[in-house]
């Protein structure tokens, strides 16, 4: 079972990816994953994103309130570094 705050993890940092590599299919695709996951699994909506360091924060609603979740840049940036530092890795095959 994947917990609200472990897709919200999961889709900030494939959100940081795509946003960086606009032309990567398979990043795109995985957060179009996590979208419908957030959506369909835990009924939550997306209000926005700040970069405040040392902090991202999420706003989103769920369950008729508004909430706010805060993940470190450094642990979100990681997957981004990772791509950037080993590009070879991660090319893009088109569909």
């Amino acid at each position: 079972m994947q917990y609200l705050q472990d897709t919200l993890y999961n889709w900030l940092t494939i959100k940081v990816v795509c946003e960086a590599r606009p032309d990567d299919t398979a990043a795109r695709d995985t957060r179009l994953l996590f979208e419908q996951m957030l959506r369909e699994k835990h009924q939550a909506v997306i209000l926005g994103v700040q970069k405040e360091e040392p902090f991202y924060y999420v706003e989103y609603f769920v369950n008729q309130e508004e909430k706010t979740a805060r993940f470190p840049i450094e642990l979100i940036d990681v997957m981004l570094g990772q791509i950037e530092a080993e590009p070879e890795k991660y090319m893009n095959y088109e569909e």
